[in-house]
């Protein structure tokens, strides 16, 4: 276990503090920074985390086994990929993936801030004064607002291909090879060049989602405006927040409370949540106690700033002696992001979709000391590769037997709108 100084700060102004924090680490890589924006149901241990640079004892991680060992002897920050395939499951990705990354990579940091309600807590590995970086945060402006910019993403398929790939694997659930696939396409942009803390500040500005998320490694930078939590754990305690159901927002209030009350009762919608809630229950079951996995909430209908999503929360306990890794092995890939029966649902979503997925849909988080972690699952993000100025970003919809699958590419749209907002320079938050 690595010794770390901690040293507390009061502090006034929430966002105040958030924003000068985020933007005094702004340029800093490795760096990952995650932001709950003081939502509600989540139930986040914090409201905001930084971990930054590199702790020279340790080198950045991206094998299993040094990762496995590393987990529970210090702070880890990282993600799994699409492609980190579980010990139970193997889906060889055929597809081209179009930004090189490894299937899993963590860094240990020196500096970790630590943000709960009017409490900053730093944890230091090295000889740093924790108290001289306060100073600088605290004189530290804002980003400033990026130049307006105006990028056009493509898409990877045309609306036709997707329109005849949707029906095609609709085809594979008649013929009862599985019940629910989460079919995804790929909008992306060459050849360009963006600011990415400015991109991340203005998507996290008109999301507000609970698990956003920026992580910076070299090249790779994530702009993450995620609503769904993949896993949590704390002690023996497992959940898991899987989301299947959307809705638009609405500026009136009746049309609005019309469209969150016709997502809720909706039999298409509740059947896809249910079926992915079963899903995170038998995944759960591999390594719970036997009897302790529970749905404690299921097809509820919260609001965030472009949609309403219905979400269901399974809980489970685990052994204490449980390795976190495990946990995390048996419910990976997540559940609302592939299908049911899984392994089939990801054959065929290598077969039918046009690229690996990469960063999209996998798992961005971090390892506190004692083995505890947090994980968000990667969707509403933009995954930007600086070396090949390569921008891209996936969204993608739940396909079952009743599903329409024009409406499915109308989904597929609708969850793009806050991106292509922030890249449009638009910041209206309600359609």
């Amino acid at each position: 276990m690595i010794t770390r100084t901690k040293t507390v700060f009061n502090v006034k102004g929430l966002n105040e503090i958030k924003a000068k924090l985020f933007a005094w680490a702004a340029h800093s890589s490795p760096q990952a920074w995650y932001d709950s924006n003081q939502y509600p149901h989540q139930k986040s241990t914090h409201d905001a985390v930084l971990a930054l640079q590199t702790n020279p004892h340790f080198s950045q991680i991206s094998s299993y086994k040094t990762l496995k060992n590393a987990i529970g002897k210090d702070w880890l920050f990282g993600f799994f990929t699409y492609e980190f395939s579980s010990s139970w499951e193997q889906v060889i990705a055929t597809n081209p993936s179009r930004i090189s990354l490894s299937k899993l990579q963590f860094f240990c940091p020196k500096k970790v801030w630590l943000l709960k309600g009017d409490t900053l807590t730093a944890l230091y590995t090295n000889l740093d004064n924790a108290k001289d970086d306060f100073e600088h945060i605290l004189a530290t402006d804002s980003l400033p607002s990026r130049e307006s910019i105006a990028i056009d993403l493509s898409p990877r398929i045309s609306k036709s291909d997707y329109l005849k790939n949707a029906t095609a694997l609709q085809q594979h659930i008649l013929r009862g090879d599985i019940y629910e696939v989460n079919y995804c396409m790929e909008w992306f942009a060459e050849n360009t060049q963006i600011s990415p803390p400015n991109v991340f500040q203005s998507l996290n500005a008109i999301s507000k989602t609970p698990f956003a998320a920026y992580l910076s490694m070299k090249n790779l930078h994530l702009m993450c405006a995620s609503p769904e939590r993949f896993l949590k754990r704390e002690g023996t305690m497992i959940a898991s927040q899987p989301i299947k159901g959307t809705a638009p927002r609405f500026q009136g209030m009746v049309l609005d409370k019309a469209a969150a009350q016709k997502l809720k009762t909706d039999p298409k919608e509740r059947a896809e949540n249910i079926m992915i809630t079963d899903l995170v229950r038998n995944d759960l079951s591999r390594i719970a106690k036997k009897g302790s996995v529970s749905v404690a909430e299921q097809c509820v209908v919260y609001p965030f700033e472009q949609v309403h999503q219905m979400i269901s929360t399974v809980i489970a306990t685990c052994s204490e002696n449980t390795h976190s890794l495990d946990i995390i092995g048996a419910c990976f890939p997540m559940g609302s992001m592939t299908g049911a029966p899984k392994q089939r649902a990801m054959e065929l979503i290598d077969r039918y979709e046009a690229s690996q997925r990469g960063l999209y849909s996998g798992a961005v988080g971090y390892f506190a000391p004692n083995g505890d972690f947090d994980f968000n699952v990667v969707i509403r993000s933009l995954i930007y590769d600086a070396n090949q100025q390569y921008l891209s970003t996936h969204v993608g919809s739940a396909l079952t037997a009743a599903a329409n699958v024009e409406r499915e590419y109308e989904e597929c749209q609708l969850k793009a709108e806050a991106i292509k907002r922030v890249l449009a320079n638009q910041h209206t938050t309600t359609v």
